[in-house]
């Protein structure tokens, strides 16, 4: 699916799964609707013509038979590479793959580990995946707070081996995730209205937790641009925003770090972000989800705590008002 927008024309495929059809209208416009009041930009597309895209090499990976998730369907390639929120390449559903693909590289990259640990380091995205190594396949859920979902099969390893490798003290207790800066290539990252670079927190808990995956590829191959290349950050029970794309450094803090969305609107966007289909977004229902890809018929389905991922999580919270601390 490919939808190309400039300067107010619009070429339509025939493949096309418009946003009115996927993601309730209201939500959809709700968030784009919050962001223009807070002034974010967003540079009209420039006229150029598709950019030829080369097939990526396949990785080296297996799946881990733990996370395959039978009898769940997964969601078309074309479709989870196409249909993105990535909001440094524009606002709307289809810019992430047009914009991110004309011409920005995520290769050379450099991860920065680092803050309260005992080995931090700067290091090539590739150094890291010989060191984090070798690269499994987990099946996951994929809640968006937009109450659309799909089921992705990531490629990566567990982000409890970075823990491993960066040995934080015992004075860490959250891990900060901080994405690049480019404004130069990225349209929205030209305006100062959000608070750029996008940032993600969970607690070192969180983060020790098996469910918690960096990925650097799915469907088998290197993750697209669209999807947060060269590497991103994949916690499949809280909603979509707390996994960051594009890593480019990754803290380890005392104190609770300040993320993005939560700074923006705190009662609206949590520090944790757990799926709860009990607690409702202010401006719509979290009792339901549209899937992507089930058909313009298919209904909703009901959204489940945690994301379905109660029984590997849901200690993390024991004692905790998942009201209050949502």
């Amino acid at each position: 699916m490919e939808t190309k927008t400039a300067r107010g024309n619009h070429i339509q495929r025939s493949w096309d799964l418009p946003d009115s059809a996927i993601t309730p209208e209201e939500y959809y416009r709700g968030r784009r609707e919050f962001l223009r009041v807070f002034g974010l930009g967003v540079a009209a597309t420039v006229l150029l013509p598709p950019r030829v895209r080369a097939h990526s090499a396949a990785l080296n990976d297996s799946l881990n038979p733990t996370y395959k998730l039978d009898g769940v369907k997964l969601t078309p390639e074309e479709l989870v590479t196409s249909y993105n929120n990535f909001y440094e390449w524009g606002l709307a559903k289809e810019q992430p793959k047009e914009e991110a693909n004309r011409g920005w590289k995520t290769r050379p990259w450099n991860i920065e580990i680092g803050g309260l640990c005992a080995n931090p380091r700067k290091i090539d995205i590739d150094d890291l995946i010989k060191l984090l190594g070798p690269i499994e396949r987990r099946n996951y859920r994929h809640r968006c707070v937009e109450a659309w979902s799909m089921v992705i099969p990531w490629d990566g390893f567990p982000l409890a081996k970075l823990l491993d490798l960066a040995q934080p003290t015992p004075q860490a207790r959250y891990v900060k995730f901080t994405t690049f800066l480019d404004p130069a290539n990225c349209p929205a990252q030209r305006g100062h209205d959000l608070p750029w670079p996008y940032t993600e927190g969970l607690t070192i808990a969180e983060a020790r937790n098996e469910l918690a995956f960096l990925a650097v590829g799915l469907y088998g191959k290197p993750l697209p641009n669209q999807n947060g290349a060269p590497i991103r950050l994949v916690v499949p029970w809280k909603y979509g925003f707390k996994s960051a794309k594009s890593l480019v450094k990754i803290e380890f803090v005392a104190e609770k770090p300040q993320t993005t969305w939560n700074v923006l609107a705190p009662n609206e966007y949590g520090f944790y972000a757990n799926v709860n289909p009990n607690v409702d977004h202010p401006r719509w229902s979290q009792k339901s989800e549209r899937v992507i890809g089930a058909g313009f018929f298919s209904g909703k389905q009901p959204t489940l705590v945690f994301n379905g991922y109660d029984k590997q999580v849901a200690h993390l919270y024991a004692g905790m008002d998942l009201r209050k601390n949502f």
